[in-house]
């Protein structure tokens, strides 16, 4: 049986959002963890799995979090344009989301957003060496938190186009929404 999105720019669109509502949810959807693509300063591609951990469709904004001390820090501090990218096999919808990346550090809302981490996820940035540095062998896990704040960062993504694809045997659907400053503008596109 054919979705009602399938046919539906405005149900495309409500679609994805409802995917990536879940996919903050829900540990177990695909949207939970979309890969974050990044440039390097010297213009290598980098791309990297992530957690959804919020999204709110009226700013068009989706949060993540990281390590200051993360290559991906950088990448976005030197460069802000990104890209999301996420597979769900189970309902075969394919969505890419480009935007701009605005980093939080030292502020009210990586604050807020620490506060709101469970305790395991902030041992994560308590970790040393920093992300990336060469070692000797597999470390433990950090005992405690203690020093993670400091390497905590959100990056908030603001979201400005987005394509969706949905796979099926009686033909894929392809669309695109670009952000016109007051609204979405939706096209379909061949697949």
């Amino acid at each position: 049986m054919r979705p009602d999105f399938a046919d539906d720019l405005d149900a495309c669109r409500a679609e994805t959002f409802r995917l990536l509502a879940r996919g903050v949810a829900d540990r177990r959807s695909a949207f939970h963890t979309p890969a974050l693509a990044t440039v390097t300063p010297s213009g290598e591609p980098r791309v990297r799995t992530v957690v959804l951990r919020a999204f709110e469709p009226a700013p068009r904004r989706l949060r993540l979090h990281t390590d200051a001390r993360s290559g991906k820090f950088a990448e976005l501090s030197a460069n802000p344009s990104a890209a999301l990218h996420i597979y769900d096999p189970g309902s075969q919808i394919q969505v890419r989301l480009l935007g701009q990346a605005a980093l939080h550090t030292g502020d009210a809302v990586a604050d807020a957003a620490w506060q709101a981490c469970r305790p395991q996820s902030r041992l994560c940035y308590a970790t040393l060496p920093a992300p990336g540095t060469p070692i000797a062998a597999p470390l433990p896990a950090p005992a405690s938190e203690a020093g993670g704040r400091a390497h905590f960062a959100v990056v908030l993504f603001s979201l400005d186009q987005f394509e969706w694809l949905w796979l099926a045997a009686a033909g894929h659907r392809r669309a695109r929404f670009d952000w016109t400053g007051a609204d979405w503008r939706g096209n379909w596109l061949a697949p």
